[in-house]
């Protein structure tokens, strides 16, 4: 009988014990805390992440340049969204071109006025102001300001369409986007990035020349002669033309390209502007050192 009785305490016991168990593991696992913070996946997948993205986007302007090109190879372009994108962004461009021309001319005398007395080479003057402006200065920070200005704007307004679905309208009306909205804003661009480096060169040398009359006493005739005594080839002017079409280039088909590719509504317009601007800009010191080191 005493044997009975502990069995049963035994098995009483064990079905408690069980039971605790079995109601604690069915209990709910806490949310998880919103302070958890995923580990770092370490430097190689960051890095190829970075690579694909880059990959992507140089793919995707591959393509859209493609597409471009045989809309302005046929002439399948809208000429008055082409006239409009050429005063819109030429014409009213010039006036940061004017100050920026004419400011980065006189800065490099000043930087060259030291040197040019100690040397006495108040003949190559010209020629030390035109070589750096002609090949170098200008196209860059030409195509610097136009980036900041007309593909940002190019940009929010191609991305500004894209999410309000303007695009998706035209697509419906049998209007083809590249040949209305971006391909006249590409040849615009470029040729507005090649006029107004022709415009800065110039702008530029008069700066130069109004500084050395000032600061050194050169005469703007002793500047330009040593503008043009022989020292500065056409190679020279020819190299920051090249330059400035190819920057025209790259502007273009990252705006373009990014102002299409927007999604997320306003913030991802934002985004968008900002990945042209760092884009073109890295697409611009890029092309610039190869051109430089080919030319």
């Amino acid at each position: 009988m005493q044997r009975r009785c502990r069995r049963q305490e035994f098995f009483i016991t064990v079905r408690r014990r069980l039971g605790h168990h079995a109601h604690v593991a069915r209990r709910p696992k806490p949310p998880p805390s919103s302070r958890y913070i995923e580990p770092s996946r370490g430097i190689a997948f960051a890095s190829g992440a970075a690579l694909l993205s880059i990959a992507e986007t140089v793919g995707g302007m591959g393509l859209l340049a493609g597409r471009i090109l045989a809309r302005v190879f046929t002439f399948n372009l809208d000429r008055e969204e082409l006239l409009r994108n050429l005063y819109r962004m030429g014409v009213r461009s010039m006036p940061i071109v004017v100050v920026t021309a004419l400011f980065t001319g006189a800065i490099m005398v000043i930087q060259a006025a030291p040197l040019v007395n100690r040397l006495g080479a108040h003949g190559l003057l010209g020629w030390g102001a035109g070589f750096g402006t002609l090949r170098e200065i200008a196209p860059l920070l030409t195509a610097l300001m136009i980036n900041g200005r007309v593909g940002a704007n190019n940009t929010a307004e191609l991305g500004t369409m894209v999410v309000t679905e303007q695009v998706d309208a035209l697509r419906v009306l049998a209007i083809d986007p590249i040949s209305f909205l971006v391909a006249p804003r590409f040849v615009a661009m470029v040729s507005t990035l090649f006029l107004a480096t022709v415009f800065a060169d110039v702008l530029a040398l008069l700066g130069a020349s109004l500084m050395g009359d000032a600061m050194l006493g050169v005469s703007p005739g002793l500047f330009y002669n040593g503008l043009t005594s022989g020292l500065l080839g056409i190679g020279d002017i020819v190299s920051g033309l090249v330059k400035s079409v190819l920057f025209g280039v790259v502007i273009g088909l990252s705006s373009c390209q990014f102002g299409l590719q927007v999604t997320g509504g306003a913030p991802g317009v934002g985004k968008a502007v900002n990945a042209t601007v760092v884009a073109s800009a890295a697409g611009v010191f890029v092309l610039d050192y190869f051109v430089s080191f080919s030319l």
